[in-house]
């Protein structure tokens, strides 16, 4: 009999560590309680194991050590059982996953790209973003954690919880906005007291700064029209920022307030900088959006500290990646009727 067990219990290990009889997918699911029964049951009927009693048998002998959590995962069909325990336990020895946020990008693309690389669903982060008691905790203001979510290369655990990527998110961030402060002191107390900008308002700056330019050197520049926009007396409409993506912004987010938003494809038209239903339209609300439209880099950041000195009301794209800034609005007509006739 002992030697029928062991054997048994050899079959079983090897039987742990083959591949599932997936073909590479991920598949979301959700495990009702941590019993070793229940992930077997949900597993197989997901397609990620062909056997739930072998399952279930498997991980109870693991139970003894580890706990599988109850709740929602993101799995990859082709994991074995025993890196299924792993990952339904969120192991620290789990697998991860090296992934590239870029500069510019939303909550929602950030969203799509941890789900494809494994790393959470896109539904839970963007339920985690928005989550009141998460931001009051991590101390970021407004109704999500849109600009403080950091673009970097980060190595995160696959099959995380949503809200623990959010907090290694915004931790980068408040790193990065703790560091410019100390190296600009000077800088930073300027833009409290000139502009009346609090950490807030210096991030949703940037924000738009990271989605107007093309090329990050013109960063200082278009931080300036922006500053002279909101505070030089001959500009007209008065503090009105008219930065095009904004307005983009406030139909991604809040489609239903904008009557203009309902024919939105992520083409900006004309009706949409006329619709003052959109709260994050500039051209109609002076003064900052209500909250950031993108997630900025360390050069926006740094950008909105230390803008360029310039009397520029006026910035076009030329076309080839960089933008001709203008004093008067003639000549900024005449940059446009250029760039057309060309």
């Amino acid at each position: 009999m002992p030697l029928l067990a062991g054997a048994a219990a050899l079959a079983l290990l090897g039987w742990a560590r083959r591949p599932g009889p997936g073909k590479g997918q991920l598949v979301q699911l959700e495990l009702p309680d941590g019993t070793a029964a229940t992930a077997g049951r949900v597993l197989a009927e997901r397609g990620l194991v062909d056997s739930a009693w072998l399952f279930s048998v498997y991980a109870t002998l693991r139970e003894l050590r580890v706990d599988l959590e109850p709740g929602e995962h993101l799995l990859l069909d082709t994991l074995s059982p025993k890196d299924l325990v792993g990952q339904l336990a969120r192991l620290k020895s789990r697998a991860t996953g090296r992934v590239t946020l870029l500069e510019g990008w939303t909550h929602q693309e950030i969203g799509a790209r941890l789900e494809s690389s494994g790393i959470c669903s896109n539904a839970a982060f963007s339920a985690a973003v928005a989550d009141a008691a998460l931001l009051e905790r991590l101390s970021v203001p407004g109704d999500t954690a849109e600009g403080y979510l950091f673009p970097d290369t980060y190595e995160l655990h696959r099959n995380s919880e949503a809200d623990t990527v959010v907090v290694t998110l915004v931790q980068a961030t408040k790193k990065q906005l703790a560091e410019l402060r100390q190296k600009n002191p000077e800088a930073s107390e300027r833009m409290a007291e000139s502009y009346g900008f609090s950490e807030f308002q210096w991030v949703t700056l940037a924000s738009i700064l990271e989605k107007e330019a093309v090329d990050a050197a013109e960063l200082p520049a278009i931080a300036s029209v922006f500053f002279n926009r909101l505070t030089d007396p001959t500009f007209r409409p008065e503090r009105m920022l008219q930065s095009d993506p904004t307005a983009a912004y406030g139909c991604r987010v809040e489609p239903e307030l904008a009557p203009s938003c309902k024919r939105f494809q992520g083409r900006i038209v004309p009706e949409m900088l006329r619709d003052s239903n959109n709260r994050y339209n500039t051209y109609r609300h002076p003064g900052l959006p209500p909250g950031p439209i993108s997630n900025p880099g360390k050069a926006a950041l740094l950008a909105v500290l230390a803008p360029n000195e310039t009397d520029y009301l006026f910035f076009f794209a030329d076309g080839k990646g960089r933008h001709t800034f203008t004093r008067s609005f003639d000549d900024h007509k005449a940059a446009i009727r250029e760039r057309s006739e060309r």
